[in-house]
């Protein structure tokens, strides 16, 4: 399977003629390499509602002819501007054919700005667990640390999971550290850092010390990819 980061929290699983993307924010993402018309995929996954997690799910959707996943009132919302979607909650599953993906909780917000003083709440955020010819990847959202990762962590054998380090949106590199133990996941990709000046990270050294404990850490600039699995 090849995994892309493209930047921010959007990360592209692809194996043969199928491909997933989670969190697309292309445009306006400075830091962003990959254009949303080079974008090829069945299916776009949304952890929430904020705009540096759905900026091109609609044109990504529309010119694909892909499915949008999301929470139910996220789901909605796109499926009024005539796009194929399936909404779905925390906790529920969901059957691709070529992979099953599991919603899993995040602690975070999630609303969408519509217009000055006008917010439309979009559901809970969360996070997904996919598993997709035996490898098991986490995207875990825009989170803060929460015990239950535990429970996650002992629920799935996780190979590879997408870690916020940002801080002040979300979780820290220390609590992140935390995560990926509680996870007991096998490597780790830090995400949801140096879009912004206020959340801006050492992504180098917060994998140096997820080596110190035993974990495989990935720090990939936009556009790189690498291969997991067989």
């Amino acid at each position: 399977m090849k995994i892309t980061y493209h930047g921010h929290s959007c990360v592209q699983l692809t194996e043969g003629e199928n491909s997933i993307i989670i969190d697309p924010f292309l445009t306006g993402n400075s830091a962003a390499v990959t254009k949303p018309d080079d974008v090829k995929v069945q299916y776009v996954l949304l952890t929430h509602a904020h705009s540096d997690h759905i900026a091109d799910a609609e044109a990504i959707a529309r010119s694909n002819d892909a499915t949008i996943i999301a929470t139910f009132e996220l789901a909605t919302y796109y499926s009024w501007k005539g796009l194929k979607t399936v909404g779905m909650n925390l906790g529920g599953s969901l059957d691709l054919d070529f992979a099953k993906i599991k919603m899993v909780q995040a602690f975070h917000s999630s609303g969408m700005i519509v217009e000055e003083g006008k917010i439309l709440y979009m559901g809970m955020p969360g996070g997904f667990v996919i598993n997709w010819n035996g490898t098991t990847i986490l995207h875990a959202g825009d989170t803060a640390l929460f015990g239950d990762m535990k429970m996650i962590g002992k629920q799935h054998s996780i190979d590879l999971a997408f870690i916020p380090i940002g801080d002040l949106f979300t979780m820290g590199p220390s609590d992140a550290l935390i995560a990926a133990e509680w996870l007991q996941a096998k490597a780790v990709v830090p995400i949801h850092y140096n879009t912004f000046p206020p959340i801006k990270q050492d992504a180098g050294k917060f994998a140096k010390d997820l080596e110190k404990l035993g974990i495989e850490g990935l720090d990939l600039e936009p556009g790189e990819s690498f291969e997991i699995g067989d």
